[in-house]
C-alpha cells in the first residue's frame, strides 16, 4: 500500500525549509522560534548577518574611540588645548553618540536591518575624513575639533540598530550569547583603535608625528564594511517596533532601573576606556617619554580589550545562572576592585595599577553581557507580553537602555577631569564610583535577584 503525501503539509515543510526573499532583501517568513526553521535556514542566515553586524558595528566604536587616543598627542604635535579642553574632547563622543542611540533604536524598523547598516558604515566616513584634514594643522581652533569629536557619536549611535536589528534574528534561547557576540565585536573596536592609532601615526613619522593617518586608516575598512551589508545582509520584515511603544517602555519603571545598571556596566566600561590612555599618562608621567609610550599609550588598549572579550561571557553565564545574579556579583566585584585602585595609588606601581584596571574592565564587561541579557526576560515579565509583542517592546528597550546607558562614557570621564581640576588627584571620583556600585548592586538584588520575586522565580 502506498503512502500519499498531502501537498499541503508538504508545501508547509518545504517554506518552513526555506526563505521567502522579496526584492531589496527582505525576507518575509522569518520565524526562529520554529527548529524546523532555524535548524534549516536560519541558522546560517542569523550566522552571516550577524558576522557582518558585528564588523560595521567593530568600525563604529574604532571611530567613536579615536579622540580617546589622539587627545594624548595633541599637546605633543603641537595644539594648544587646555586640560579643560582635552577631556571634552574625550567626553564629547559618548554624550553625542548616546544621544544618536535614541533614533537610532528605531531605525532598523524603518529603514530594514541591512539598509541601515549600509547607511549607518557610510556616516563613519564623515568623521574619519573630517579628522584627518583637521589633525594635519595645529592651527585648527577648538571648536571645530569640538565638532569633530561630536561627529564620532555616530559609531556610538551605530550600537543601538545593531542590536536591535539582531536581537529579530535569534530565538529567545540564544539571544544572550548572540547579542553579547555582537555587542563585544563592537566592544573591541575601542582596544584595536587604541592599539593601531599609536603604530600608525609614529611608524610613519619622520621627525613629528602623523596625526592625520588616525583617521585615513580607517576609510577604506568603512568601504568594505558598508559594501558587505550591501551584499550579504538582509532586512527582516517582522522586525517592528514603533515610537507609542517606546513610549510606553518610558513609563515603565524597569527600563528606568535596568537603564541605572547599564550606566554602571557599559558606562564605566566606555568612560574607562575613553579615558584610560589619558589616566595612565597623568598617573604616570614618567613612561610618557619612552618610544611610543610603550609601558602608557600602548597598553592602554588591553582594558579595552578584556572588557570586549568578557562580555559575551556574562551573557553566557546570564543564561545558566540568570542575569540578576551576575550583574549583582559583577557589581560587586568592580566596587571591591575600584577600592583597591584607591588604596594602591599611593605605592605608585604601573603594573599593579594596570593589573587592577584590567580586573576592572572584565567586570564591567561580564555586567555589560549580564544586565543587556536582563532586558528580554523583564519585560516580558514586567509588562506580561509574549511572542511577536515582547519582541517589540524588547528591541525599543534595549535601543533606549543602551542610550542611556552609553551617558557614562561622558559621566566618568568629566568626573575624573573635575576630581583632577579640584582636587589636584583622581581619588575623589574613584570613592564616588564605589559608592555608585555598591548602589547599584542593592537595587539589582532587590528588585530581580531577591528570594520571592518573580523575577527570581523565573530566574531573570
Amino acid at each position: 500500500m502506498s503512502s500519499q503525501v498531502d501537498p499541503a503539509a508538504q508545501l508547509r515543510t518545504d517554506t518552513a525549509s526555506s526563505l521567502d526573499i522579496s526584492p531589496g532583501r527582505w525576507i518575509n517568513n522569518w520565524t526562529p522560534e520554529d527548529p524546523k526553521f532555524w535548524n534549516s535556514v536560519g541558522q546560517d542566515t542569523a550566522g552571516r548577518n550577524l558576522k557582518w553586524s558585528i564588523f560595521a558595528e567593530f568600525l563604529g566604536f574604532s571611530v567613536w574611540q579615536l579622540f580617546a587616543i589622539v587627545v594624548v598627542y595633541l599637546p605633543a604635535a603641537g595644539f594648544s588645548y587646555s586640560t579643560s579642553q582635552l577631556f571634552w574632547l574625550i567626553s564629547m563622543p559618548s554624550l553625542v553618540g548616546a544621544t544618536l542611540r535614541i533614533p537610532y533604536t528605531f531605525m532598523v524598523a524603518r529603514f530594514g536591518g541591512r539598509n541601515w547598516t549600509i547607511v549607518s558604515a557610510l556616516l563613519l566616513l564623515i568623521p574619519a575624513t573630517g579628522l584627518s584634514l583637521a589633525l594635519s594643522s595645529t592651527s585648527t581652533p577648538f571648536g571645530v575639533m569640538l565638532l569633530l569629536a561630536a561627529l564620532t557619536g555616530f559609531g556610538g549611535g551605530n550600537f543601538a540598530s545593531s542590536m536591535a536589528n539582531i536581537t529579530h534574528f535569534y530565538p529567545a534561547s540564544r539571544k544572550g550569547w548572540a547579542l553579547g557576540l555582537n555587542a563585544a565585536g563592537g566592544n573591541l573596536g575601542a582596544a584595536v583603535a587604541q592599539l593601531l592609532v599609536p603604530i600608525a601615526i609614529t611608524i610613519f613619522a619622520a621627525g613629528a608625528l602623523q596625526l592625520p593617518l588616525a583617521g585615513i586608516i580607517w576609510i577604506p575598512l568603512i568601504l568594505v564594511s558598508a559594501w558587505g551589508a550591501w551584499r550579504y545582509m538582509h532586512n527582516l520584515s517582522s522586525a517592528k517596533s514603533d515610537v507609542r511603544g517606546a513610549i510606553a517602555c518610558l513609563r515603565e519603571k524597569h527600563l528606568w532601573i535596568i537603564a541605572c545598571l547599564y550606566v554602571g556596566t557599559f558606562g564605566s566600561f566606555i568612560g574607562f576606556a575613553a579615558v584610560f590612555p589619558k589616566l595612565i599618562v597623568d598617573t604616570f608621567p614618567s613612561f610618557s617619554h619612552l618610544p611610543l609610550g610603550t609601558a602608557t599609550i600602548t597598553l592602554a588598549f588591553l582594558g579595552p580589550l578584556v572588557g570586549s572579550l568578557s562580555r559575551p561571557y556574562g551573557g553566557k553565564m546570564a543564561d545558566r545562572h540568570g542575569g540578576a545574579r551576575i550583574t549583582v556579583l559583577a557589581l560587586a566585584t568592580m566596587a571591591l576592585i575600584t577600592a583597591l585602585v584607591v588604596l594602591t595609588l599611593p605605592l605608585a606601581n604601573f603594573w599593579l595599577f594596570l593589573l587592577l584596571f584590567l580586573l576592572l574592565f572584565a567586570a564591567t564587561g561580564i555586567g555589560n553581557g549580564s544586565t543587556y541579557r536582563m532586558i528580554p526576560a523583564v519585560f516580558a515579565l514586567g509588562l506580561g507580553s509574549q511572542g511577536a509583542e515582547a519582541s517589540r517592546k524588547s528591541a525599543a528597550a534595549l535601543g533606549l537602555i543602551s542610550a542611556i546607558g552609553a551617558y557614562g562614557g561622558f559621566l566618568i570621564p568629566q568626573a575624573l577631569g573635575l576630581s583632577m581640576s579640584g582636587a589636584g588627584s583622581y581619588t575623589p571620583a574613584f570613592i564616588v564610583f564605589i559608592g555608585a556600585y555598591l548602589a547599584l548592586m542593592l537595587m539589582t538584588w532587590y528588585n530581580y535577584a531577591r528570594s520571592g520575586t518573580r523575577f527570581a522565580q523565573h530566574g531573570v
